[in-house]
């Protein structure tokens, strides 16, 4: 038996063409041989043989196994190499993921890129491929941070300010600031601090501006390299108010007033030996501290960017505090118990833009309090036990823009005239809650419309007497009475007479 060798694409064309070239040929069917028959048997066979593995090649494998699933290594790298895409994903601009990238806002100031992640009950730093630009201030106040770990802000080379007050930090470690070489601000008060190292200071060589104050700092000798480098005299504006609290003997003092010297000496009894953990009984004698008013910087919130502004809210305050900047813009110093606003209480907030001093059951305040404001915009006196204001208080407030007044027992009497006075001079002002309290007669009454109707009545007792008619008419001013005193005050001998310190002249 011979085997039947043929050409694939041969076969295929004839088979194609079977029709065209099988009936040019004219065979009788006398001729057919058996051989002619069995070549044609073997025609059909192998076209069989070729539309069926033409259909294999076609058709795809079912029983390939798909990429990534039991290939071993080769398997295990690329399922790894697909979660890293899906991660970068999930880090993207395009598609942010809860956990990497947390619901802060991204927002352009005078050039600069701010992130402000405040308030977001974050546990730790969030990565710096979340964000479009490059930011340079940070904003992470009001948070849950404890721990600052080593390369925790790798990736903010661009980092001029970071705001971490109000957090629950209790450990940084030495590198944990490293790569933030142009900072300059950081801020990281009102957390709970016990020691901080001075090498994780170094690695920020412009840093120019640090608030340490209300950690409890634990002034012995793990501090000594710190407090060499806070007393350092071109560091006057790093680690300014912080105070130790403890031990017994430090607790109060500025970390900036304590002999660093004195840190690692141990007491010795007079035979040489340590005398362990007994104290001096002349240490535990605190002196009682004198009573001076609050500190603005200790007391209130301090946050710079993207304006300074100070949240003195629910700090039990029964007074202005001290030390408040020059540059500070905002002052919120409502719900708490100042009833009595003094002079010169804002003499050094210059640039004050917004004043908020509401709800603190306020009774009097003083002609000069607001002195200085120049720039105020706005005014929040609101929610307080407010009679009148006196004459003379809102007198430098030239650009104020908008008065909140609401919720005070105003009295309509002669005494409220001024503030309606103020306010005619003022039109560009917005006020709200001029409403009188007082007297029954006039409750629910605007003070405007109460100031109105009381000129128009006109009472009697208001009305121009003779002897002031005589002091403003000018036709009375040429008199010959009013010539006899001024020949009068000519004769007068000239030792007998009052040096004049001004010299008043007339002009008619």
């Amino acid at each position: 038996m011979t085997l039947f060798t043929f050409d694939p694409l041969l076969l295929f064309l004839s088979l194609f063409f079977k029709k065209t070239f099988i009936p040019k040929f004219c065979f009788s069917p006398a001729l057919l041989t058996e051989k002619t028959i069995a070549a044609e048997h073997r025609m059909r066979v192998t076209s069989s043989l070729l539309l069926a593995s033409l259909l294999l090649l076609l058709l795809p494998p079912s029983h390939m196994k798909r990429p990534g699933k039991g290939r071993g290594l080769k398997g295990a790298r690329h399922k790894l190499t697909r979660d890293r895409v899906r991660g970068f994903g999930r880090h993207s601009r395009s598609g942010p993921s809860r956990i990497a990238a947390p619901d802060c806002s991204e927002l352009t100031e005078s050039g600069d890129v701010f992130i402000d992640c405040q308030d977001r009950r974050l546990t730790s730093i969030p990565t710096s491929q979340t964000w479009s630009k490059q930011p340079k201030h940070l904003l992470l106040a009001r948070n849950r941070i404890k721990v600052l770990r080593d390369g925790a802000f790798f990736g903010f080379e661009s980092l001029t300010s970071l705001d971490l007050q109000q957090n629950h930090i209790s450990l940084v470690g030495e590198g944990a600031f490293q790569g933030l070489k142009r900072l300059t601000t950081l801020l990281l008060q009102h957390n709970r601090l016990g020691t901080l190292s001075e090498e994780a200071l170094i690695s920020m060589p412009n840093l120019h501006y640090l608030r340490l104050y209300d950690n409890p700092w634990n002034c012995l000798c793990p501090m000594d390299s710190l407090i060499r480098t806070l007393q350092v005299p071109s560091n006057r504006n790093l680690g300014n108010h912080a105070r130790c609290a403890e031990p017994t003997r430090l607790k109060g003092m500025k970390l900036k007033q304590i002999d660093p010297e004195s840190l690692c000496k141990e007491k010795t009894d007079p035979t040489g030996d340590p005398q362990g953990d007994q104290t001096d009984p002349t240490d535990l004698v605190v002196p009682i501290p004198i009573r001076t008013k609050p500190d603005a910087t200790t007391s209130c919130h301090t946050y710079l960017y993207p304006q300074i502004r100070m949240d003195c809210r629910r700090r039990g305050l029964t007074e202005v505090p001290t030390g408040i900047p020059e540059d500070v813009v905002h002052i919120d110093l409502s719900h708490n118990s100042i009833r009595h606003l003094k002079a010169r209480d804002f003499q050094g907030a210059r640039s004050l833009r917004t004043l908020n001093i509401s709800h603190n059951n306020m009774e009097h305040i003083d002609t000069a309090s607001l002195s200085g404001l120049l720039h105020l915009r706005e005014l929040d006196l609101s929610d307080n036990s407010l009679h009148f204001v006196q004459y003379g208080v809102l007198e430098d407030l030239y650009f104020l823009l908008q008065l909140k007044l609401g919720e005070n027992p105003w009295v309509c009497d002669y005494s409220i005239h001024y503030m309606m006075y103020w306010l005619r001079l003022h039109p560009g002002v917005r006020y709200s809650g001029l409403l009188c309290r007082s007297p029954p007669q006039h409750t629910g009454e605007s003070v405007e419309e109460y100031v109105r109707s009381y000129n128009r009545e006109c009472p009697k007792d208001r009305q121009p007497s003779r002897t002031d008619q005589d002091q403003t008419d000018p036709e009375l001013w040429n008199t010959a009475m009013e010539v006899q005193g001024e020949l009068e005050e000519e004769l007068e001998p000239s030792h007998l007479r009052v040096p004049q310190k001004y010299r008043i002249i007339r002009l008619s």
